[in-house]
């Protein structure tokens, strides 16, 4: 039935799928302080769902996918989840977005199953007092314990910091600090308003450019060649064996090569990380669809995605109100 390309010629390759709306911390730039309200686990996608969806899409040519919650370590049987991925002979690699803290005693699994690649690790300070108030929890040691054994793990480390103005700009230099040991990625991600109250949590905008005059202040950078669908700018980083990247998530400079879909943990496919969400795959399933009509509605749904961020957010029903987990991290 051929490939998933959109209307712009891009074809998808890339999903990022979220096993779990629940997460254990409570970042201030992705949720208020109670909380959300978590959805009833019947309404989350099952696992045998969840691979099903999967494999349909490879069949139509993704050979990625990421998995993000909430925390998706959070989940119950997460691990026999990825082992039951790992047989999809179509799948080139399984990436992993997590807080890392409920992680540690997990990473040899990780390591045996040969298509999870790279782990994004979410840590937004280095400092104990500074990330209790940006988590709201206090789990720093546990999630630098986890940090240092995947730094030593075979898996490609990428370390995701977002970058808010009053809790955490004056550690930029410390994080780029960390790849000249250290090699691993560090990725400065701009704040979105994706915390369940519509706005972002911070009024002065850490954008891209700022983000990389704060770097170029203090550390001779230079542009890597990077793969045409990257969602960071990368950087080598004179005298360091690791590598600073950049992600322009609100100023969406990079969605002229996006080459990505969502799935949430409910079920609702996004073409767009700013759009409402066009179908809920969950209801079909379980009405009944086949296979083939997945497929087709595949081929369908794609033709909407739209061709960047701004135009998915001008056409939502609504204002962006949602948490990032209930969306996928």
């Amino acid at each position: 039935m051929g490939k998933l390309i959109d209307s712009f010629g891009r074809q998808i390759s890339y999903v990022r799928l979220a096993v779990t709306d629940r997460c254990n911390l409570r970042c201030q730039y992705c949720m208020p302080a109670q909380g959300i309200d978590i959805v009833p686990r019947k309404e989350l996608l099952t696992y045998k769902e969840m691979y099903r969806i999967t494999r349909v899409l490879t069949e139509l040519g993704v050979n990625k996918v990421r998995l993000t919650g909430g925390e998706p370590f959070a989940r119950k049987d997460f691990i026999s989840f990825l082992e039951m991925l790992s047989y999809n002979d179509l799948l080139d690699a399984i990436n992993i977005t997590t807080n890392g803290a409920l992680v540690s005693k997990h990473i040899k699994d990780l390591e045996r199953l040969e298509k999870i690649k790279t782990i994004n690790l979410s840590i937004d300070s280095l400092h104990a007092d500074k990330f209790a108030k940006i988590t709201r929890r206090d789990v720093f040691s546990e999630v630098y314990k986890t940090f240092e054994l995947l730094e030593k793990s075979r898996l490609n480390l990428k370390l995701n910091v977002v970058v808010q103005s009053g809790f955490n700009t004056d550690e930029i230099v410390d994080f780029v600090a960390l790849t000249k040991e250290k090699n691993i990625a560090v990725r400065f991600i701009e704040e979105m308003p994706f915390n369940g109250k519509g706005q972002r949590n911070t009024q002065e905008v850490w954008n891209y450019n700022k983000i990389l005059n704060e770097i170029q202040s203090n550390y001779n950078i230079t542009q890597l060649i990077s793969e045409k669908s990257s969602t960071s700018r990368n950087f080598s980083v004179e005298g360091h064996i690791g590598t600073v990247g950049i992600i322009p998530a609100f100023t969406r400079t990079i969605c002229n090569d996006c080459n990505r879909i969502r799935v949430t943990s409910t079920g609702t496919f996004k073409n767009c990380l700013f759009d409402d969400g066009v179908f809920n795959l969950r209801d079909f399933i379980r009405n009944g669809a086949s296979n083939e009509d997945l497929k087709a509605l595949f081929l369908s749904l794609i033709k909407e995605k739209p061709e960047n961020g701004f135009i998915a957010e001008a056409n939502r029903k609504g204002n962006v109100s949602e948490s990032m987990s209930t969306i996928g991290g």
